[in-house]
């Protein structure tokens, strides 16, 4: 049996992987309709339309309603850190809590895991903070990496 871990929630993961689509696919222009998106990233539609409303709120994409309507990004959200995306559905507990999940550890009171978690942790941060959704974008861009299979 293959097992998938992923440091996000699966919301999260939605999320980073619609806002790359949109971004792919809205780089010229134009806009993408929520089924696109459902379909392009292996989401179910009601799910994810949830998450593209809170996107929209926070201003990390942007959408239009109407004949040619639907979802895109312009060049202020493409400039924005991935760290947005993340922040506004999980919160910033990636960045700052325990590997354990535990309320009371900290550098006082480490858990097992805290020096250790604590450098692959900051390192997640700076990636996460350091790279605009551009940056990812380009890469898809140029074939280097994909959405999916």
């Amino acid at each position: 049996m293959l097992y998938s871990m992923s440091i996000f929630s699966k919301t999260c993961e939605y999320a980073m992987r619609a806002v790359f689509f949109i971004s792919h696919r809205t780089a010229s222009g134009g806009r993408v309709s929520i089924k696109e998106i459902a379909n392009g990233i292996n989401s179910p539609e009601h799910f994810l339309a949830k998450i593209l409303q809170d996107l929209r709120k926070k201003g990390i994409v942007q959408s239009a309603k109407g004949p040619n309507g639907g979802f895109y990004m312009d060049n202020l959200s493409l400039q924005k850190p991935l760290s947005l995306v993340v922040e506004a559905i999980d919160g910033n507990n990636i960045f700052t809590g325990c590997a354990l999940g535990l309320d009371y550890c900290d550098n006082d009171n480490p858990c097992p895991l805290h020096h250790q978690f604590l450098i692959i942790r900051n390192q997640i941060e700076e990636l996460l903070q350091n790279t605009s959704i551009k940056n990812f974008n380009e890469n898809l861009n140029l074939g280097i990496t994909k959405l999916k299979k």
